[in-house]
Protein backbone atom coordinates (compact mmCIF):
# COMPACT_ATOMS: atom_id res chain seq x y z
CA UNK A 1 0.00 0.00 0.00
CA UNK A 2 1.36 3.65 -0.81
CA UNK A 3 1.55 6.08 1.56
CA UNK A 4 -1.36 8.46 0.03
CA UNK A 5 -3.57 5.38 0.22
CA UNK A 6 -3.18 4.52 3.64
CA UNK A 7 -4.01 8.14 4.53
CA UNK A 8 -6.99 7.79 2.41
CA UNK A 9 -8.06 4.56 3.85
CA UNK A 10 -7.50 5.98 7.50
CA UNK A 11 -8.34 9.66 6.93
CA UNK A 12 -11.71 9.83 8.46
CA UNK A 13 -10.05 8.19 12.34
CA UNK A 14 -7.14 10.85 11.60
CA UNK A 15 -10.12 13.87 11.94
CA UNK A 16 -12.03 12.37 14.87
CA UNK A 17 -8.86 11.48 16.86
CA UNK A 18 -7.41 15.60 16.10
CA UNK A 19 -11.10 16.20 17.42
CA UNK A 20 -10.59 14.70 20.60
CA UNK A 21 -7.93 17.15 21.38
CA UNK A 22 -9.05 20.05 19.75
CA UNK A 23 -12.21 19.51 22.18
CA UNK A 24 -10.68 19.74 25.46
CA UNK A 25 -9.68 23.53 25.98
CA UNK A 26 -6.03 23.22 27.18
CA UNK A 27 -5.47 26.92 27.85
CA UNK A 28 -2.25 27.21 29.54
CA UNK A 29 -2.31 31.22 30.61
CA UNK A 30 -5.81 30.72 32.28
CA UNK A 31 -5.11 28.99 35.87
CA UNK A 32 -8.80 27.63 35.62
CA UNK A 33 -7.95 25.12 32.66
CA UNK A 34 -5.21 23.25 34.23
CA UNK A 35 -7.42 20.08 34.59
CA UNK A 36 -7.63 20.31 30.90
CA UNK A 37 -3.73 20.60 30.36
CA UNK A 38 -3.47 17.24 32.11
CA UNK A 39 -6.87 15.84 30.49
CA UNK A 40 -4.88 16.89 27.29
CA UNK A 41 -1.65 15.32 28.01
CA UNK A 42 -3.47 12.03 28.52
CA UNK A 43 -5.21 11.84 25.99
CA UNK A 44 -2.04 11.87 23.53
CA UNK A 45 -0.32 9.82 25.28
CA UNK A 46 -3.54 7.40 24.75
CA UNK A 47 -3.07 8.55 20.78
CA UNK A 48 0.40 8.03 21.12
CA UNK A 49 0.49 4.23 22.18
CA UNK A 50 -2.56 3.33 19.25
CA UNK A 51 -0.26 5.38 16.51
CA UNK A 52 2.57 2.51 17.32
CA UNK A 53 4.82 4.39 20.28
CA UNK A 54 5.90 1.41 22.61
CA UNK A 55 5.89 3.95 24.94
CA UNK A 56 4.33 6.75 26.17
CA UNK A 57 3.62 8.91 29.76
CA UNK A 58 2.48 12.14 31.52
CA UNK A 59 5.42 13.61 33.00
CA UNK A 60 5.34 16.42 35.59
CA UNK A 61 7.27 19.70 35.58
CA UNK A 62 6.81 22.80 37.72
CA UNK A 63 4.29 23.60 35.26
CA UNK A 64 2.16 22.03 33.20
CA UNK A 65 2.91 18.03 32.53
CA UNK A 66 5.53 17.07 29.45
CA UNK A 67 4.29 14.53 27.11
CA UNK A 68 6.93 11.62 26.49
CA UNK A 69 6.85 9.14 23.90
CA UNK A 70 9.09 6.64 22.13
CA UNK A 71 9.61 4.50 19.37
CA UNK A 72 12.65 2.51 19.42
CA UNK A 73 13.38 0.45 16.15
CA UNK A 74 17.23 -0.28 16.65
CA UNK A 75 19.90 0.90 19.49
CA UNK A 76 22.45 1.59 16.48
CA UNK A 77 19.92 3.57 14.40
CA UNK A 78 19.41 7.12 13.98
CA UNK A 79 16.56 9.13 16.60
CA UNK A 80 14.36 11.70 15.39
CA UNK A 81 12.93 13.62 18.16
CA UNK A 82 9.58 15.08 17.72
CA UNK A 83 8.68 18.92 19.58
CA UNK A 84 4.99 19.95 20.01
CA UNK A 85 2.85 21.80 22.39
CA UNK A 86 -0.63 20.68 23.45
CA UNK A 87 -1.68 24.03 24.94
CA UNK A 88 -3.55 26.36 22.91
CA UNK A 89 -4.30 30.48 22.93
CA UNK A 90 -7.21 31.84 24.34
CA UNK A 91 -10.35 32.11 22.06
CA UNK A 92 -11.59 35.64 23.03
CA UNK A 93 -12.88 37.56 21.47
CA UNK A 94 -15.81 35.08 20.97
CA UNK A 95 -18.37 36.97 19.48
CA UNK A 96 -16.06 36.76 16.57
CA UNK A 97 -16.10 32.97 16.01
CA UNK A 98 -18.38 31.91 13.31
CA UNK A 99 -18.81 28.79 14.96
CA UNK A 100 -17.51 27.00 18.55
CA UNK A 101 -13.87 27.41 19.22
CA UNK A 102 -13.37 23.99 21.05
CA UNK A 103 -16.13 22.50 18.91
CA UNK A 104 -13.95 21.89 16.06
CA UNK A 105 -16.31 22.53 11.86
CA UNK A 106 -15.48 21.49 8.52
CA UNK A 107 -16.64 24.12 6.32
CA UNK A 108 -15.21 25.19 2.76
CA UNK A 109 -12.53 22.53 3.01
CA UNK A 110 -11.50 23.55 6.29
CA UNK A 111 -10.88 22.36 9.93
CA UNK A 112 -12.05 25.29 11.65
CA UNK A 113 -11.48 25.20 15.62
CA UNK A 114 -8.87 26.55 18.23
CA UNK A 115 -5.87 24.55 17.46
CA UNK A 116 -6.53 23.25 14.29
CA UNK A 117 -3.49 24.45 12.92
CA UNK A 118 -1.09 26.04 16.01
CA UNK A 119 -0.38 23.33 17.46
CA UNK A 120 -2.76 20.65 18.06
CA UNK A 121 -3.57 20.09 13.54
CA UNK A 122 0.37 20.46 12.92
CA UNK A 123 0.91 17.32 16.28
CA UNK A 124 -1.62 15.31 14.67
CA UNK A 125 0.29 15.59 11.04
CA UNK A 126 3.38 14.44 12.82
CA UNK A 127 1.88 11.66 14.76
CA UNK A 128 -0.03 10.26 11.63
CA UNK A 129 2.71 10.46 9.83
CA UNK A 130 4.68 8.74 12.12
CA UNK A 131 2.00 5.68 12.53
CA UNK A 132 1.66 5.67 8.52
CA UNK A 133 5.75 5.13 7.65
CA UNK A 134 5.46 1.99 10.82
CA UNK A 135 2.49 0.46 9.12
CA UNK A 136 3.90 0.78 5.90
CA UNK A 137 7.53 -0.51 6.82
CA UNK A 138 9.45 2.73 6.05
CA UNK A 139 10.81 3.88 9.33
CA UNK A 140 14.23 2.60 9.86
CA UNK A 141 15.00 5.54 12.59
CA UNK A 142 14.08 5.45 16.59
CA UNK A 143 11.29 8.44 17.01
CA UNK A 144 10.92 10.03 20.47
CA UNK A 145 7.77 12.61 21.16
CA UNK A 146 7.97 15.50 23.71
CA UNK A 147 4.98 17.50 23.80
CA UNK A 148 4.90 20.72 26.38
CA UNK A 149 1.82 22.28 27.73
CA UNK A 150 3.24 26.16 28.36
CA UNK A 151 4.30 26.83 24.56
CA UNK A 152 2.04 29.53 24.56
CA UNK A 153 3.11 31.12 27.43
CA UNK A 154 6.79 30.86 26.79
CA UNK A 155 8.05 27.79 28.05
CA UNK A 156 8.85 28.27 31.44
CA UNK A 157 9.37 25.00 32.83
CA UNK A 158 10.41 22.87 29.72
CA UNK A 159 14.46 24.35 30.05
CA UNK A 160 14.80 22.68 33.26
CA UNK A 161 13.11 19.41 32.30
CA UNK A 162 15.37 19.13 29.32
CA UNK A 163 18.40 19.52 31.50
CA UNK A 164 17.22 17.25 33.86
CA UNK A 165 15.88 13.94 31.21
CA UNK A 166 19.03 15.01 28.58
CA UNK A 167 19.58 11.27 28.23
CA UNK A 168 16.15 10.39 27.71
CA UNK A 169 15.97 13.14 25.47
CA UNK A 170 19.33 12.04 22.92
CA UNK A 171 18.63 12.64 19.82
CA UNK A 172 20.39 12.85 16.27
CA UNK A 173 17.91 15.78 15.29
CA UNK A 174 14.49 17.75 16.35
CA UNK A 175 11.79 17.59 14.14
CA UNK A 176 9.06 20.15 14.64
CA UNK A 177 6.12 21.25 12.99
CA UNK A 178 4.58 24.66 14.28
CA UNK A 179 5.69 27.00 11.52
CA UNK A 180 3.98 27.74 7.93
CA UNK A 181 4.65 27.76 4.64
CA UNK A 182 4.84 30.76 2.26
CA UNK A 183 1.67 30.24 0.81
CA UNK A 184 -0.53 26.86 -0.87
CA UNK A 185 1.14 27.37 -3.97
CA UNK A 186 4.45 27.48 -2.81
CA UNK A 187 5.62 25.20 -0.08
CA UNK A 188 8.78 26.06 1.99
CA UNK A 189 10.97 24.75 5.05
CA UNK A 190 11.60 27.26 7.63
CA UNK A 191 15.41 27.88 7.87
CA UNK A 192 15.52 31.37 10.58
CA UNK A 193 13.30 32.36 13.61
CA UNK A 194 13.09 35.26 14.90
CA UNK A 195 14.02 35.57 18.91
CA UNK A 196 11.60 37.34 21.79
CA UNK A 197 11.23 39.27 24.54
CA UNK A 198 8.25 40.06 26.35
CA UNK A 199 7.43 42.55 28.93
CA UNK A 200 4.87 43.94 31.26
CA UNK A 201 4.71 48.10 32.04
CA UNK A 202 3.06 49.77 35.17
CA UNK A 203 2.62 53.76 34.78
CA UNK A 204 1.39 55.24 38.21
CA UNK A 205 1.05 58.78 38.34
CA UNK A 206 -1.77 60.42 40.92
CA UNK A 207 -2.17 58.09 44.45
CA UNK A 208 -5.84 57.21 43.31
CA UNK A 209 -8.65 58.08 40.29
CA UNK A 210 -9.27 61.78 40.07
CA UNK A 211 -12.16 63.81 38.90
CA UNK A 212 -11.10 64.80 35.27
CA UNK A 213 -12.32 68.44 35.65
CA UNK A 214 -11.15 69.38 39.06
CA UNK A 215 -7.46 67.64 38.02
CA UNK A 216 -7.47 67.26 34.55
CA UNK A 217 -4.21 70.03 33.19
CA UNK A 218 -2.87 69.67 36.55
CA UNK A 219 -2.00 66.43 36.81
CA UNK A 220 -0.64 63.96 34.77
CA UNK A 221 -2.76 61.67 33.50
CA UNK A 222 -0.85 57.81 33.10
CA UNK A 223 -2.89 56.84 29.88
CA UNK A 224 -0.98 59.68 28.37
CA UNK A 225 2.24 59.42 29.29
CA UNK A 226 1.90 55.60 28.59
CA UNK A 227 0.92 56.39 25.00
CA UNK A 228 3.67 58.88 24.77
CA UNK A 229 6.02 56.40 26.16
CA UNK A 230 5.36 53.81 23.92
CA UNK A 231 4.68 55.83 20.52
CA UNK A 232 8.11 56.92 20.78
CA UNK A 233 9.87 53.71 21.50
CA UNK A 234 9.74 53.34 17.00
CA UNK A 235 10.37 56.57 15.23
CA UNK A 236 9.54 57.91 11.82
CA UNK A 237 11.69 55.43 10.08
CA UNK A 238 10.65 52.55 11.85
CA UNK A 239 13.39 52.23 13.62
CA UNK A 240 13.53 51.15 17.19
CA UNK A 241 14.91 54.08 19.66
CA UNK A 242 16.48 52.43 22.39
CA UNK A 243 19.98 52.80 22.38
CA UNK A 244 22.62 49.81 21.99
CA UNK A 245 19.35 47.85 20.50
CA UNK A 246 20.72 47.57 16.89
CA UNK A 247 24.41 46.11 18.41
CA UNK A 248 24.08 42.34 17.79
CA UNK A 249 21.81 42.43 14.63
CA UNK A 250 22.83 40.39 11.68
CA UNK A 251 22.96 42.06 8.53
CA UNK A 252 21.62 39.59 6.18
CA UNK A 253 23.37 39.10 3.54
CA UNK A 254 22.96 40.08 0.13
CA UNK A 255 22.71 36.80 -1.13
CA UNK A 256 20.35 35.99 0.97
CA UNK A 257 18.25 39.75 0.43
CA UNK A 258 18.56 38.10 -2.92
CA UNK A 259 17.22 34.77 -2.22
CA UNK A 260 14.50 36.74 -0.03
CA UNK A 261 13.42 38.74 -3.33
CA UNK A 262 12.94 35.32 -5.43
CA UNK A 263 9.44 34.47 -2.95
CA UNK A 264 6.21 35.02 -4.64
CA UNK A 265 4.96 37.63 -2.84
CA UNK A 266 2.39 40.76 -3.77
CA UNK A 267 1.82 43.35 -1.89
CA UNK A 268 -1.36 44.29 -2.80
CA UNK A 269 -2.96 40.93 -2.06
CA UNK A 270 -1.25 40.77 1.45
CA UNK A 271 -2.22 44.41 2.28
CA UNK A 272 -6.18 43.30 1.16
CA UNK A 273 -5.95 40.10 3.16
CA UNK A 274 -5.19 41.77 6.39
CA UNK A 275 -7.27 44.99 5.54
CA UNK A 276 -5.19 47.44 5.27
CA UNK A 277 -4.39 51.00 2.69
CA UNK A 278 -0.70 50.90 3.47
CA UNK A 279 2.47 49.19 5.06
CA UNK A 280 4.55 50.28 7.67
CA UNK A 281 8.30 49.32 8.85
CA UNK A 282 11.92 49.55 8.92
CA UNK A 283 13.01 52.11 5.71
CA UNK A 284 15.41 50.44 3.80
CA UNK A 285 14.16 46.57 4.23
CA UNK A 286 11.07 45.32 1.92
CA UNK A 287 7.91 43.66 3.92
CA UNK A 288 9.48 40.46 3.58
CA UNK A 289 12.86 41.44 5.28
CA UNK A 290 10.80 43.44 7.65
CA UNK A 291 9.19 40.11 9.04
CA UNK A 292 11.18 38.09 8.97
CA UNK A 293 15.05 38.89 9.38
CA UNK A 294 14.62 42.43 11.10
CA UNK A 295 13.60 43.03 14.65
CA UNK A 296 10.38 44.85 15.68
CA UNK A 297 8.45 46.43 18.88
CA UNK A 298 4.62 45.96 19.31
CA UNK A 299 2.56 46.86 22.11
CA UNK A 300 0.60 43.80 22.54
CA UNK A 301 -2.30 45.19 24.81
CA UNK A 302 -2.68 48.58 26.54
CA UNK A 303 -5.56 49.60 29.28
CA UNK A 304 -6.43 51.78 31.68
CA UNK A 305 -9.01 53.80 33.40
CA UNK A 306 -12.63 53.52 32.60
CA UNK A 307 -13.98 51.16 29.61
CA UNK A 308 -17.06 50.36 30.93
CA UNK A 309 -20.53 51.24 29.14
CA UNK A 310 -21.15 54.54 29.08
CA UNK A 311 -18.93 57.65 30.47
CA UNK A 312 -16.70 58.16 33.82
CA UNK A 313 -14.74 61.36 33.55
CA UNK A 314 -11.75 60.05 35.04
CA UNK A 315 -8.39 60.81 35.21
CA UNK A 316 -6.81 57.11 36.23
CA UNK A 317 -4.29 56.57 38.67
CA UNK A 318 -2.71 53.57 36.73
CA UNK A 319 -2.32 52.58 33.21
CA UNK A 320 -1.04 49.50 31.38
CA UNK A 321 0.45 47.65 28.24
CA UNK A 322 2.17 44.43 27.83
CA UNK A 323 4.78 44.58 24.88
CA UNK A 324 6.97 42.33 22.89
CA UNK A 325 10.25 42.62 20.73
CA UNK A 326 11.02 40.45 17.89
CA UNK A 327 14.60 39.66 17.74
CA UNK A 328 16.53 39.50 14.85
CA UNK A 329 20.08 36.32 15.34
CA UNK A 330 22.51 36.86 17.71
CA UNK A 331 20.59 39.75 19.71
CA UNK A 332 20.51 38.24 23.25
CA UNK A 333 17.07 39.01 24.85
CA UNK A 334 18.29 39.19 28.15
CA UNK A 335 20.69 42.36 26.91
CA UNK A 336 17.39 43.60 25.08
CA UNK A 337 15.38 43.11 28.35
CA UNK A 338 17.74 44.59 30.15
CA UNK A 339 18.35 47.76 27.76
CA UNK A 340 14.93 48.42 27.23
CA UNK A 341 13.95 48.57 31.16
CA UNK A 342 17.07 51.19 31.75
CA UNK A 343 15.51 52.79 28.77
CA UNK A 344 11.96 53.00 29.79
CA UNK A 345 13.69 54.11 33.50
CA UNK A 346 16.05 56.70 31.66
CA UNK A 347 12.51 58.51 29.58
CA UNK A 348 9.72 58.47 32.23
CA UNK A 349 9.02 61.92 33.00
CA UNK A 350 9.62 62.89 37.07
CA UNK A 351 5.48 63.23 37.22
CA UNK A 352 5.02 59.34 36.93
CA UNK A 353 5.92 56.41 38.15
CA UNK A 354 7.28 53.79 35.79
CA UNK A 355 7.72 49.77 36.43
CA UNK A 356 9.10 47.31 33.61
CA UNK A 357 8.70 43.58 34.82
CA UNK A 358 10.58 41.22 32.09
CA UNK A 359 8.18 38.25 31.70
CA UNK A 360 9.89 36.01 28.97
CA UNK A 361 12.00 35.77 26.36
CA UNK A 362 14.12 33.14 23.90
CA UNK A 363 16.88 33.42 21.15
CA UNK A 364 16.07 33.11 17.44
CA UNK A 365 17.51 30.44 15.52
CA UNK A 366 18.71 29.41 12.01
CA UNK A 367 18.82 26.01 10.73
CA UNK A 368 21.59 25.00 8.27
CA UNK A 369 20.38 23.64 4.68
CA UNK A 370 22.94 20.77 4.78
CA UNK A 371 21.46 18.57 7.33
CA UNK A 372 20.64 14.99 6.39
CA UNK A 373 17.31 15.82 7.87
CA UNK A 374 16.70 19.01 5.86
CA UNK A 375 17.83 17.30 2.76
CA UNK A 376 15.14 14.59 3.82
CA UNK A 377 12.74 17.35 4.82
CA UNK A 378 13.08 18.85 1.48
CA UNK A 379 12.78 16.04 -0.53
CA UNK A 380 9.74 14.51 1.41
CA UNK A 381 7.31 17.80 1.21
CA UNK A 382 8.87 17.92 -2.68
CA UNK A 383 6.89 14.46 -3.10
CA UNK A 384 3.60 15.56 -1.15
CA UNK A 385 3.51 19.05 -2.89
CA UNK A 386 4.92 18.62 -6.16
CA UNK A 387 7.48 20.97 -5.92
CA UNK A 388 10.78 21.82 -4.36
CA UNK A 389 10.27 24.12 -0.79
CA UNK A 390 11.56 27.14 -0.62
CA UNK A 391 14.27 28.14 2.14
CA UNK A 392 13.13 31.12 3.65
CA UNK A 393 13.12 32.66 6.94
CA UNK A 394 10.11 33.36 9.12
CA UNK A 395 9.17 36.18 11.54
CA UNK A 396 8.05 34.08 14.47
CA UNK A 397 9.64 33.23 17.79
CA UNK A 398 9.32 29.19 19.20
CA UNK A 399 12.10 30.11 22.05
CA UNK A 400 12.38 26.63 23.10
CA UNK A 401 14.24 25.77 19.78
CA UNK A 402 17.30 27.45 20.78
CA UNK A 403 17.30 25.90 24.57
CA UNK A 404 16.93 22.71 22.73
CA UNK A 405 20.60 23.77 20.93
CA UNK A 406 22.14 25.21 24.11
CA UNK A 407 20.62 22.91 26.31
CA UNK A 408 20.74 18.96 24.16
CA UNK A 409 23.28 20.05 21.73
CA UNK A 410 20.98 18.98 19.25
CA UNK A 411 19.77 21.07 15.75
CA UNK A 412 16.12 21.55 14.88
CA UNK A 413 14.70 21.24 11.43
CA UNK A 414 11.65 23.34 11.01
CA UNK A 415 9.00 21.17 8.98
CA UNK A 416 5.48 23.61 9.39
CA UNK A 417 2.35 23.39 7.50
CA UNK A 418 0.74 26.23 8.15
CA UNK A 419 -0.76 29.15 6.11
CA UNK A 420 -0.73 33.02 6.93
CA UNK A 421 -4.93 32.68 6.36
CA UNK A 422 -5.16 30.21 8.71
CA UNK A 423 -5.18 33.08 11.56
CA UNK A 424 -3.51 31.28 14.54
CA UNK A 425 -3.86 32.98 17.95
CA UNK A 426 -6.85 34.50 16.31
CA UNK A 427 -10.61 34.27 16.21
CA UNK A 428 -11.65 31.50 13.51
CA UNK A 429 -8.97 29.95 13.59
CA UNK A 430 -8.74 26.92 10.51
CA UNK A 431 -6.36 24.71 8.57
CA UNK A 432 -7.27 23.35 5.26
CA UNK A 433 -8.10 19.12 4.65
CA UNK A 434 -5.92 19.20 1.95
CA UNK A 435 -2.70 20.44 4.17
CA UNK A 436 -3.70 18.38 6.97
CA UNK A 437 -3.32 15.11 4.72
CA UNK A 438 -0.41 16.57 2.51
CA UNK A 439 1.17 17.29 5.95
CA UNK A 440 0.93 13.64 7.10
CA UNK A 441 2.19 12.55 3.65
CA UNK A 442 4.92 14.75 4.09
CA UNK A 443 5.91 13.44 7.81
CA UNK A 444 5.87 9.65 6.50
CA UNK A 445 7.75 10.17 3.27
CA UNK A 446 10.50 11.95 5.71
CA UNK A 447 10.94 8.70 7.60
CA UNK A 448 11.10 7.09 4.09
CA UNK A 449 14.42 9.45 3.06
CA UNK A 450 15.59 9.47 6.85
CA UNK A 451 17.75 6.54 7.74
Amino acid sequence: MSVKSYIESNKDRFLEELFSLIRIPSISAKQEHKPDMTACAERWTELLLSSGADKAVVMPTAGNPVVYGEKIVSPDAKTVLIYAHYDVMPPEPLDLWKSQSFEPEIRDGRIWARGADDDKGQSMMQVKGFETALKLDLLKCNVKFIFEGEEEIGSPSLETFCREHKELLKADVILVSDTSMVSAETPSLTTGLRGLAYWEIEVTGPNRDLHSGHFGGAVANPINVLCKLMADVVDADGRITIPGFYDDVEEVSAAEREMIAQIPFDEEKYKAAIGVDALFGEKGYSTLERNSCRPSFDICGIWGGYTEEGSKTVLPSKAYAKVSCRLAPHQDHSKISQLFEEYMNGVAPAYVKVKVTPKYGGQGYVCPIDLPAYKAAEKACEVAFGKKPLAVRRGGSIPIISTFEQVLGIKTVLMGFGLEQNAIHSPNESCTLDFFYKGIESVAEFYKEYK
